[in-house]
């Protein structure tokens, strides 16, 4: 059994881990999680059955114990997946999650981080078993009924487009919306605009702003639907956030913009056989980056200067 409680960028940043467990071991594979990202597993071939919580453990480990697994990778590793192990009397082995690097870089900016990617430190408790990394990169299993025909949305569907993700879960992770229209602007291309309820009004004021040729669909799919706008796309433009994995599990060209949090705590986008279709945009030279391991509903600082001053040129090229 494998334990990924959440959220959706990790849960796909695990998909090698199930996949080459299942290819090069032929074991029965089953996955933890939390019911809210059931939908990201459950039409993975490579898993055999998914056990869901709420909240509490305790609501499935009767159901895991009698399962009588051989042995746990706890891809988690906190307090909820800590009572699992214990529950399960088992064989098992954790990643190493860096809490002690990361606070390094976070309060005095001193990098003791390793530069390995976070699927790398995923993978490495499955060398317990023997299981060693495919180079085949991520997975996303898209249900053909959440294929999105494009004729709904563009005029000429044939013609390459943007998907631009605009959302993430913290402020100090998004570009402010003034940014995200002026980059908008720049863009020659039609511009497909990706987020979720929480951005459906800013979306459609952006695409408002912005011109004719920029479509907001936030609000208006599900993610098996918004992976399928990403598949489509010709090029990707992402925050630090779920939809630029889904887009690296495609193998697509990305620019991910990044604001407090930096690429070296190691998840940014991951590409099959070592290669790499990804152009960062950040702001290196900021004292107060990264600020936190996660993000901010505000800046701490108060000038918000690692999106503010971002620069725009990439657009130009779009």
């Amino acid at each position: 059994m494998i334990i990924r409680f959440s959220s959706i960028g990790d849960i796909v940043l695990t998909t090698p881990v199930i996949r080459c467990i299942k290819q090069q071991l032929g074991a029965e594979v089953h996955y933890l999680t939390k019911k809210g990202f059931r939908q990201v597993l459950e039409h993975n071939p490579y898993i055999d059955k998914i056990h869901t919580i709420e909240k509490k453990v305790g609501e499935v480990l009767p159901e895991l114990k009698a399962e009588a697994f051989d042995f746990v990778i706890d891809l988690h590793r906190n307090i909820r997946s800590t009572q699992v192990k214990w529950a399960l009397k088992t064989r098992h082995s954790s990643f190493d999650k860096l809490n002690w690097e990361k606070w390094l870089m976070v309060r005095f900016k001193v990098n003791r981080l390793p530069d390995i990617h976070i699927v790398d430190r995923y993978l490495a408790p499955a060398a317990a078993l023997g299981v060693k990394n495919d180079g085949q990169g991520l997975d996303y299993f898209i249900p053909a009924d959440a294929e999105v025909d494009l004729t709904d949305w563009l005029a000429d569907a044939k013609q390459p487009y943007v998907a631009f993700v605009i959302g993430a879960a913290h402020a100090t992770k998004r570009l402010p919306q003034e940014k995200l229209i002026s980059i908008c602007r720049k863009i020659k291309q039609p511009v497909i605009l990706l987020g979720g309820p929480a951005e459906a009004s800013v979306g459609q004021e952006i695409a408002e702003a912005a011109g004719p040729h920029t479509i907001n669909t936030c609000g208006k799919l599900r993610l098996h639907q918004s992976a399928s706008v990403v598949r489509q796309a010709w090029k990707v433009i992402s925050h630090d956030t779920g939809l630029m994995h889904i887009a690296a599990a495609f193998q697509k060209e990305i620019i991910s913009v990044w604001g407090n949090t930096i690429p070296e705590f190691g998840m940014y986008p991951y590409y099959a056989n070592g290669e790499s279709h990804n152009t960062t945009v950040e702001i290196k030279s900021l004292s107060c980056r990264p600020c936190s391991k996660i993000g901010y509903q505000s800046c701490p600082k108060g000038h918000f200067k690692c999106m503010v001053d971002q620069t725009e040129s990439f657009a130009l090229d779009l």
